[in-house]
């Protein structure tokens, strides 16, 4: 085994999100298409054999390591393994905002697992891994098999796509969403029609929309101050349950010269949509 290795855990973007019903556990069915982002958090992952477990070398804010999906992750690994683990210390290095719709907290989750599973040579499948993960959290298989795909049921249905891979502006408004609260609104659309997966393919942000945006407009006014800004540029959308919205440009170029010209306070970042995960293009590295 190898004494430590570190990884990129990157953010997607949910091109479009239609809520199509309701099932009678109260959970949401979804259509999605989700794609990368070549931009993301990094995880690094050190062995200590003579300290047994799993821990964090610095605490995430406000959020409690029990309630961690990294340590979360590593422990489902451990208690699948019959073997005496080495225990393992893992840096998360957080460049993407909490709550902005991004998958941050499931694509820790996801690259911890697949980190994990690499370094202690458990020699799951992806499969197997993306079981595990759907336990963590509806985003996490997308991670775990690491390619663009078109989602349903709640997003753990993943038939893989390849949508344009083009750039994205993404802004971060100044304000954290309730998911929770979203999702019980009365104004909530929750009867989108069904779409075939052929056609999501195509990744065509006129045809589609975020179901989400329009309550997430009305209750944020943040986030609609944005979207009205960004919107100026081209098609803007929600990504996910938000806060954060994103606008598709063909080249770098363009989309950095709207980001230059972003509103003083705005926060965010300029990313190329890929439909391979960065992570395992460096985990395929490695082998």
């Amino acid at each position: 085994m190898s004494p430590g290795i570190s990884l990129p855990s990157p953010a997607k973007l949910n091109l479009f999100l239609h809520i199509v019903g309701r099932r009678p556990d109260g959970y949401h069915e979804l259509q999605t298409l989700f794609q990368f982002l070549d931009y993301g958090d990094e995880l690094s992952f050190t062995l200590t054999p003579d300290q047994p477990g799993v821990r964090l070398a610095r605490p995430i804010p406000n959020v409690p390591d029990d309630d961690n999906l990294v340590i979360r992750a590593a422990k489902a690994l451990m208690t699948l393994s019959d073997k005496g683990l080495p225990g393992v210390t893992i840096a998360i290095d957080k460049r993407l905002p909490m709550g902005g719709g991004l998958g941050g907290g499931s694509s820790n989750a996801a690259t911890t697992l697949l980190g994990l599973n690499h370094l202690w040579n458990l020699g799951l499948s992806n499969d197997e891994l993306a079981g595990i993960g759907l336990t963590l959290g509806a985003d996490v298989p997308v991670f775990v098999r690491g390619h663009a795909a078109f989602g349903e049921g709640v997003g753990e249905k993943l038939t893989n796509a390849n949508p344009p891979q083009d750039w994205f502006v993404v802004i971060k408004p100044a304000c954290n969403l309730n998911t929770g609260k979203i999702f019980s609104e009365q104004g909530l659309t929750r009867n989108t029609p069904r779409i075939k997966i052929a056609p999501a393919f195509e990744g065509d942000a006129s045809r589609y929309r975020n179901d989400c945006e329009g309550v997430v407009r009305k209750l944020y006014p943040e986030v609609n101050q944005s979207l009205e800004w960004l919107s100026k540029f081209g098609p803007a959308r929600l990504t996910g349950t938000g806060a954060c919205i994103f606008g598709r440009f063909p080249t770098e170029s363009a989309a950095r010269i709207i980001w230059e010209s972003k509103p003083s306070g705005v926060t965010g970042f300029v990313a190329k949509g890929v439909n391979t995960s960065p992570l395992h293009k460096k985990l395929a590295e490695l082998k």
